[in-house]
């Protein structure tokens, strides 16, 4: 069978691989659906992505069919439609012991430090899947965008009474905006281009949103629609170390800022005049827990997270290798690109 393979940065094709065999104990043989393509396999294919290896085939983004299932398995069956979870931990550091999952010491994440789904067939342990019979593959293959944000708010902790400022309108960020939706805060979107901006505002209904500039203006504009106040959570959800080490600016006194986004640079913010004086919380979000996927799906199913807007793309598995490059265009519109799998293995 054919798998689109990351072979250095900048270089897609396919390749022929194996098909996978009967299933050890406890694992699943899955048919891939459709896989979404996030700022991870971007980061991959430009080289920037620091957990990235090569040659990789990408994919974590995904909707699968069981096929077959091992010895043991009791949570899936064949026909299942399901979500994964595609952070594989290894059940025993001092991390998974203690239910931190998403931040296993020895983490392995499907399509970055291991391959991923954009191949027919794939073998995983049945413990990662989620049962999903209420989702279309589409809606499947966003549940684990979905999940990065809302284990983001969840480190936040945001209460009604709080404004949550998300800055980046990527997908990420936007993830994060509908679960402090959610909690009933009171959101404000930042971006420094406003046709995100115009895109969250028309198609997702977000009311208020703020032009960044990367100056000291942000916090001035910011402070005026928020009375002074400043916001109480604010989640960074851009990669960028500028706007990571400005962003405390914008906390209010006794904040908290979740950095949601990756960069590889060092950050650099003052302490005595911002952090220490507002006595600041700084944390950071990893990946998602188990149970923010089930929350998901059930967020779905009952039509309170809309997807329909999300998927601006859809990408036959044919044509990946070539249109990729197209996805990364400065005017290409794509909030999430959606890569569909061949009906049948």
């Amino acid at each position: 069978m054919q798998a689109l393979v990351l072979e250095k940065p900048g270089s897609f094709g396919y390749r022929e691989v194996p098909e996978p065999g009967s299933p050890a104990a406890g694992d699943a043989v899955v048919r891939v659906e459709a896989v979404g393509i996030c700022g991870t396999d971007y980061g991959g294919y430009r080289g920037t992505m620091p957990y990235f290896s090569y040659p990789r085939i990408p994919g974590h983004e995904l909707s699968v069919e069981v096929v077959a299932v091992g010895e043991g398995v009791t949570n899936v069956a064949v026909g299942d439609r399901c979500c994964v979870e595609p952070y594989l931990n290894c059940q025993a550091c001092h991390s998974c012991r203690r239910g931190l999952t998403n931040c296993c010491e020895h983490n392995q994440t499907l399509g970055v430090h291991c391959d991923g789904g954009l191949q027919p067939l794939y073998t995983l342990p049945a413990r990662k899947l989620h049962r999903s019979p209420g989702l279309k593959p589409a809606e499947n293959a966003l549940v684990e965008t979905l999940a990065i944000g809302c284990h983001a708010i969840n480190r936040g902790q945001p209460t009604a009474a709080e404004t949550v400022l998300v800055i980046g309108g990527g997908p990420i960020g936007l993830s994060a905006v509908e679960f402090a939706r959610l909690a009933g805060s009171r959101v404000i979107l930042m971006d420094m281009a406003e046709s995100r901006l115009a895109f969250a505002r028309e198609k997702l209904g977000i009311g208020e949103t703020l032009l960044a500039t990367g100056t000291p203006d942000d916090e001035q504009a910011l402070h005026a629609l928020t009375d002074g106040r400043l916001a109480e959570v604010v989640v960074d959800a851009t990669g960028s170390h500028h706007s990571m080490s400005s962003a405390l600016n914008l906390c209010s006194f006794g904040g908290r800022l979740v950095y949601v986004g990756i960069t590889q640079q060092n950050l650099s913010f003052s302490h005595a005049a911002v952090m220490h004086r507002r006595e600041l919380s700084i944390l950071a979000s990893r990946n998602a827990l188990p149970g923010d996927f089930t929350r998901i799906i059930g967020l779905i199913e009952a039509e309170q997270i809309d997807t329909r807007p999300w998927i601006t793309h859809r990408v036959p598995f044919s044509e990946i290798a070539d249109v990729f490059p197209k996805l990364l265009e400065p005017g290409s519109g794509v909030l999430k690109a959606v890569v569909e799998m061949p009906a049948s293995a």
